[in-house]
């Protein structure tokens, strides 16, 4: 029935800028930046990947890729890589977050055109673990084309061109100027808006950045004009990321978890800063910052939620490092598989990692001394809850099992279920109104379509059967109501 979760701009501006106008510009911001993370943002898979589950699990709530008003290198909420593939160097990867602005760095001397193969072959391998594709290749359109409708409540943004067409895409860029976008969220013509996440690109290496340029580059170009911005006002004001920058902009993001060895730095690199998980995982202030007191604390928006990724988190739900790399690898894990936002992230980007780079990730969300996994309760009292049990039964007991345990190639297990086990319920309620895509994963292996309750079960039925799940195979409380079940059904 249901799987697992893990996971700008700028203007010209006058002189002066009266009390009033900076309080209309904050308020702006805050819009704008809850506007591009909307939670129910789709994200387009890429034109030969499978489509897209219906369940948006892992919201776009805080830049999760979304593109935003120029061309930009990589968006995405899922775990990135900075190495090349596995025939390449990586040695990039490792070095600390470039923190130059592109003002100081001298030009790239090759034109893009003329990179290295191998440069080329490392800046893919960059661009697919940052998930370009989902945010800049629409379904029925070019590689990086741009089209992406990305819909907030405030308006709707369309993803850029990124080919290098000069008129359209970012042909006409230069190196440094590609890594000031990232760095700096400052693209030739105009600011970004932070739904491209900057904040996080900010600690990106400038061999990384310009790697992914040089692949880029490298692609065919097309010529399909950008979709301008359906932004009402005062949302369509760009101004006020001049002050949004000023205050929140950082060259470092807080580290969720402890460690010194080298798994845990490289997998630093790739969470904080090419994978920008903490766009998604990370809790928002008052403007739309991060909450740099709860990095990875989990955050949440509108249907969905984008987990806690904490360590104490993680194993509380019952992770490893071994279960985490296998998940990041393949889709699939114990604790459940990839769907929602999660499942393009599987297939476009994380499938990619190499194992090293797998390893490290894993090894730095839950620290060099991770915490043992919290076993579930033996024997969980669901006698207060038959007429859950009585629904599971009639209506998920046929793909799942009696007893939850799931079946091989059809339906993930519901006994010790990440999304089960997390304590808001929220995810667990989508997905037993929306339902979910079948799932093919790298391999052979593939789970079948669930179907959506929301026409089938009331909400009382639905809080009853969420209850039932969360008791006896996610050792949580069954506090589920109706009105819970109604909030989430209406939006």
């Amino acid at each position: 029935m249901t799987g697992t979760t893990m996971h700008s701009t700028r203007a010209s501006r006058g002189s002066r800028v009266s009390r009033w106008g900076l309080r209309v510009a904050c308020l702006a911001t805050v819009l704008l930046v809850t506007a591009c993370n909307d939670s129910n943002t789709p994200k387009p898979p890429e034109p030969t990947q499978p489509p897209k589950p219906k369940t948006s699990m892992i919201p776009s709530l805080v830049t999760n890729a979304m593109a935003a008003d120029a061309p930009a290198a990589a968006s995405a909420p899922a775990a990135s890589a900075a190495t090349s593939a596995a025939s390449a160097p990586a040695a990039s990867a490792s070095e600390p977050a470039a923190k130059a602005s592109s003002a100081t760095v001298a030009p790239t001397s090759a034109p893009a055109s003329q990179a290295p193969s191998e440069l080329i072959t490392r800046g893919k391998y960059l661009a697919r673990a940052a998930d370009c594709a989902a945010c800049h290749t629409s379904a029925d359109g070019a590689p990086f084309a741009g089209g992406v409708p990305l819909k907030s409540p405030f308006g709707t943004f369309y993803g850029t061109n990124i080919t290098p067409d000069k008129t359209n895409g970012i042909g006409g860029w230069t190196a440094d100027e590609f890594y000031r976008a990232l760095h700096d969220g400052v693209a030739p013509d105009k600011v970004l808006y932070p739904a491209m996440p900057y904040t996080s690109y900010r600690q990106m290496t400038r061999a990384d950045s310009d790697a992914i340029y040089a692949y880029l580059m490298s692609v065919k170009p097309a010529a399909v004009p950008n979709r301008k911005h359906d932004l009402s006002f005062p949302y369509n004001m760009r101004f006020a990321m001049r002050a949004w920058d000023w205050m929140f902009l950082k060259d470092t993001l807080p580290d969720a978890s402890k460690g010194q060895s080298a798994d845990w730095l490289r997998g630093r690199y790739l969470a904080n800063a090419l994978g920008h998980c903490a766009e998604c995982h990370t809790p928002r202030g008052t403007f739309g910052q991060l909450d740099k007191a709860k990095p990875l604390g989990g955050a949440a928006l509108a249907r969905i939620a984008a987990p806690d990724l904490t360590p104490d988190a993680l194993a509380a739900r019952g992770w490893t490092v071994k279960d985490l790399q296998t998940f990041f690898g393949t889709g699939i894990a114990p604790q459940g598989s990839a769907f929602g936002e999660m499942y393009p992230v599987v297939h476009l980007s994380t499938q990619y990692l190499t194992g090293d780079d797998l390893r490290a990730l894993s090894t730095y969300l839950l620290g060099d001394a991770p915490p043992a996994p919290k076993p579930l309760p033996e024997h969980p009292d669901t006698s207060k809850l038959m007429a859950g049990r009585n629904l599971y039964l009639a209506v998920c007991a046929g793909c799942h099992a009696a007893d939850g345990t799931g079946k091989p190639h059809v339906a993930v297990s519901m006994l010790g279920n990440s999304t089960v086990r997390q304590k808001d319920p929220r995810n667990l309620i989508v997905t037993i109104l929306d339902g979910v895509e079948a799932q093919k994963f790298p391999g052979l292996e593939a789970m079948q379509d669930m179907p959506g309750f929301d026409r089938r079960l009331t909400d009382a039925q639905i809080s009853e059967l969420s209850n039932y799940l969360r008791v006896a195979y996610g050792g949580q409380a069954g506090d589920v109501n109706s009105e819970i079940v109604k909030q989430l059904r209406q939006k």
